[in-house]
This record gives structure tokens, sequence and C-alpha cells, in this order.
């Protein structure tokens, strides 16, 4: 068991040092068992943090994010976070600016993370294979640069496809009615 853990502490350490070496505006620490984004993290990229715009945290064990996340990768565009096992984000979210994309698919949303909703360059929105029941529609037609959300496989309440129509300017993405059925 230790030795798994001290492969996968190298495995991080060594992905951040690439970030770093090359210059790169990509932080990719996807599959690599982490409960936590480790604030020594933040530290090492510290000189780097703002040049970095897509953070992949894929296929993880995170539970959560903290706000320090958030506040370090101000210049952020992208997050991907999809199968981990979150079910809120941070309200420090909402002052990414630049964010463009997050991709939250197989986590364990309930309830739609409306600390998305202000983010003025938020285009697209990924939700599929969670828990959601209801999102706030008018909130979501309020997003001057949303293009699509997709929430596939969530047990939306038959409400939403009656209120979402006139409401919205943008692609989204729903299980056809009655079909929801969890994914095998």
């Amino acid at each position: 068991m230790l030795r798994k853990m001290g492969e996968a502490v190298a495995r991080v350490a060594r992905k951040v040092n690439e970030t770093v070496e090359s210059d790169s505006d990509t932080l990719d620490l996807a599959e690599c068992k982490l409960v936590s984004f480790p604030i020594s993290i933040c530290k090492v990229l510290w000189n780097v943090t703002d040049q970095i715009h897509l953070i992949t945290l894929a296929n993880n064990e995170l539970k959560s994010l903290t706000s320090k996340f958030m506040t370090t990768f101000c210049q952020l565009q992208k997050l991907c976070l999809e199968g981990n096992f979150l079910y809120h984000l941070p309200n420090e979210v909402s002052a990414l600016q630049h964010f463009k994309a997050i991709h939250l698919s197989r986590n364990q949303f309930h309830d739609f993370p409306e600390q998305l909703t202000p983010l003025p360059a938020l285009e697209t929105i990924i939700l599929e294979e969670n828990e959601i029941v209801d999102v706030p529609m008018e909130k979501l037609a309020a997003m001057p640069a949303l293009c699509s959300i997709n929430l596939h496989f969530n047990p939306l309440n038959a409400e939403m496809r009656v209120i979402a129509l006139p409401l919205i300017k943008f692609d989204m993405l729903m299980p056809p009615e009655g079909t929801w059925a969890p994914p095998p």
C-alpha cells in the first residue's frame, strides 16, 4: 500500500514539474488518486499560476475543492472534474472571470452549482450523470456567453422541460422525457 501511495505522489510531482519546466498552460492531474488538491502544488506552481488555463483533475477521488484552489488559479479558463465525488463547488468559483468551460460529469451533485451562473465568460457546463432534479433556468438564461449545458442522465423534474424551452438561447441536452435511467 505504501508503495502505491509513493508511486501516486511521484506521479503528481512529475506532472507538476513537467508543467513548470515546459511553461505549459495546462496542468493534468487526471487519474492520480487525489482525495484533495494538495496546497503544496499551489506553492510549487506559484510563479506560473497566472498562465495555467486548463486543469484536469478527472477520475480522482476528490470530495471537494478549496477556496484556495479557486483563488490561486485566477486565470483559469477550463476545468475538468469528471469522475470524482464532488457535490458542491466553493463560492470562490464565481471569481473566475475568464472561465469558459467546466466538466462535472459523473460526480454527486444533487443541486445545480449556482455559483457558476454569475460567470460572464462561461460557455459550456457539462453535468452529465449526476443527481440533479432542478435547474435555475432564469439564471442560466441570463448568462451572456452560455452556449451549451449537458444534463443527460440526471433525474430532471418534468417541469424543467416546460420552463426551459421558452427561456433558453443555448443548447441544452436533457434526457428524453420518461427515459431517464441511471447509467450501468
